[in-house]
């Protein structure tokens, strides 16, 4: 059932990718992915590609896939081991979710982090106390790790 949803899946991302994404299998493996994300307009991130990994469980899409950022990014949300905080890769998980659905919500977060849940509590401290020292140090990893063509 896994790997019927994930071709469906494959062939609907193809064909209409959400603005700013773009996924496909990492090789053969059907649950392993590649994906990437143009950093939102109007955001620190703007201008940076990212580069994420999926990895599908068995039972997808009863369990949500495993998603990391493979660029370096100062996110409030995201680690240094590209670990995401978000909702719906967690508790809030749902099978009416699909990969493009889950990009666009991480774009959402790249565009409006949520410092009151943090995976890096120095960052949402600096986001909240001086945004536009947060946004600089933001730009200037885009620009060390997410710069197209780098």
């Amino acid at each position: 059932m896994a790997t019927k949803r994930l071709n469906k899946e494959l062939k609907d991302i193809t064909n209409e990718p959400p603005q700013g994404c773009f996924a496909s299998p990492k090789g053969d493996d059907i649950f392993q992915w590649i994906a990437t994300l143009e950093g939102p307009p109007e955001s620190p991130y703007e201008g940076g590609v990212f580069e994420l990994s999926l990895q599908f469980p068995s039972d997808y899409p009863f369990k949500p896939p495993k998603v990391h950022f493979l660029t370096k990014i100062y996110h409030c949300n995201i680690n240094s081991n590209g670990s995401i905080c978000l909702d719906i890769l967690k508790d809030q998980w749902s099978p009416a979710l699909n990969v493009g659905k889950i990009l666009l919500s991480i774009s959402s977060l790249l565009h409006a982090c949520n410092p009151r849940d943090p995976l890096v509590p120095e960052i949402a401290d600096l986001y909240e106390k001086n945004r536009a020292e947060h946004d600089k140090k933001a730009k200037e990893w885009v620009k060390l790790h997410a710069m197209a063509g780098k």
